[in-house]
């Protein structure tokens, strides 16, 4: 019996030192002692940057903060449309923070956070092309981010609109509508509304085509690294530097979207 029992508790051993060691993200991001964010640097005041080539804006600002309370520095990689997504699944990046809409679909491939911004579809146009409602889209050229949330609306509103694609919005969606070389655009509020304040001749159509959440991403199979991120998000909301950051990019007259903390 005793021959037995110390072949099994052989077999255990062995068994258990196969296995590979779980270490969970935080652990990954301590000991590498760096966190590595994707951010999408497209288009003011989300992210872009500045006059010295450093990345800005409200999401840099969110992505600092996040680094921060992992006391780790950041290393920030631009990224945009489905890079988002496929560099979090490859292990490219620990954490995105790029304006991505928590969406079910993508949830089947990614994990989100709690919302930590939200933001709705709009349609900015040329002041002089005529456009008044969505419909008057149809046969006009609209540029539009690929991959995107808006890609994904606008085949389904208005299937005769002509799409032109780029890979960011800023500076390359901007710049066509800027030389009218497209009739419209379609993006986030958060971006148009920013952007109709800076330009002219452009101006946004009423109303919005969605209320998405804005979720921070990250990569499946870690669920106390997303808790940790919910509890990350509740007191960026709770501690007042949601309000602040809102409206350090978009103005003191601002409205930030309404946020619920979880925590």
């Amino acid at each position: 019996m005793k021959k037995i029992l110390s072949a099994l508790l052989g077999l255990a051993i062995a068994a258990c030192a196969a296995l590979p060691a779980f270490a969970g993200k935080l652990d990954d991001i301590r000991s590498r002692g760096s966190v590595r964010i994707g951010v999408s640097l497209g288009g003011e005041p989300i992210g872009f940057r500045d006059a010295q080539n450093n990345p800005v804006g409200y999401d840099v600002d969110v992505a600092n903060l996040l680094a921060e309370k992992l006391g780790v520095p950041v290393e920030f990689t631009d990224v945009s449309g489905d890079a988002r997504i496929s560099m979090l699944v490859s292990g490219q990046l620990d954490i995105v923070v790029a304006n991505t809409s928590a969406t079910l679909e993508r949830a089947k491939t990614v994990n989100f956070s709690i919302p930590y911004n939200r933001a709705g579809l709009r349609i900015l146009v040329q002041a002089d092309a005529g456009i008044t409602k969505l419909e008057d889209l149809g046969g006009k050229s609209v540029v539009v981010g690929r991959g995107t949330t808006g890609e994904s609306f606008l085949k389904k509103a208005v299937p005769t609109a002509n799409l032109v694609y780029v890979d960011q919005f800023a500076p390359d969606g901007v710049l066509q509508l800027q030389q009218k070389r497209v009739d419209a655009a379609i993006e986030d509020s958060s971006l148009l509304d920013y952007l109709a304040t800076k330009n002219p001749s452009l101006v946004t159509l009423p109303g919005l085509y969605s209320n998405d959440p804005i979720g921070i991403a990250v990569a499946k199979g870690d669920p106390e690294f997303v808790r940790w991120l919910d509890m990350f998000v509740s007191d960026y909301i709770q501690s007042g530097a949601y309000e602040a950051n809102y409206k350090k990019w978009w103005g003191e007259k601002a409205n930030p979207p309404k946020l619920t903390p979880l925590w």
